[in-house]
């Protein structure tokens, strides 16, 4: 018998598998020890935590930010430096980044398949699905890695509004941002997960 696997259930079990080895050095080493942040995609510098800046994390509930905190939210783990969750932040932005859409080429049906013009209409419809599907399809499956990987940590998370994700998050679907601004978001996110006042219920995986 043939099994079915979605796309979300299977970008769940490769995060998983990535991050088992994290999940298994916090079973000997405890959550807050610093070995487990080594990442296989080289060591980046945290820069100095006291010139990070703290973003705004409180809000009043309107009653209707909770319908998207599975896109806006923030990780918290008790008793973690900052050093630490830079570092554990930039290995899932590792292991969730640079995902590629499964949208490419489209078939054209006869009577153009196999010609100039059928090449060309499907290389253009392949472009404009990837327009309007991919990118919206990668950044799901980037959070949907993020969050695994992040919750394999140990980290906690908790729902933001929008308004208030968007000064330290970024997006990142066909395209992204820059490697600067990329560090300085995480840099910030790092700063949230080690120290930052989260409020409201924690929200699991």
């Amino acid at each position: 018998m043939r099994l079915r696997v979605g796309r979300a259930t299977l970008a769940m079990v490769l995060a998983s598998v990535v991050c088992a080895p994290v999940a298994a050095q916090q079973a000997a080493g405890g959550a807050s020890a610093s070995p487990l942040s080594a990442s296989p995609f080289g060591s980046v510098d945290a820069g100095d935590s006291t010139k990070v800046v703290m973003p705004e994390l409180a809000f009043t509930s309107d009653g209707t930010e909770a319908a998207d905190f599975d896109k806006y939210y923030a990780f918290h783990r008790a008793d973690t430096d900052y050093a630490t969750a830079f570092a554990d932040i930039v290995e899932c932005d590792g292991y969730a980044r640079g995902l590629q859409s499964s949208i490419g080429y489209m078939q054209t049906p006869y009577p153009y398949a196999g010609t100039m013009a059928g090449a060309l209409g499907g290389a253009i419809g392949g472009v404009m699905a990837a327009a309007i599907f991919g990118s919206g399809e990668k950044r799901r499956l980037r959070r949907v890695n993020m969050r695994t990987c992040m919750n394999f940590k140990g980290y906690d998370r908790y729902g933001l509004p929008k308004g208030l994700w968007e000064k330290f998050n970024f997006e990142e679907g066909l395209s992204g941002v820059s490697e600067d601004k990329r560090l300085g978001y995480l840099r910030q996110q790092a700063l949230v997960a080690a120290s930052g006042t989260l409020q409201g219920k924690v929200l699991g995986l």
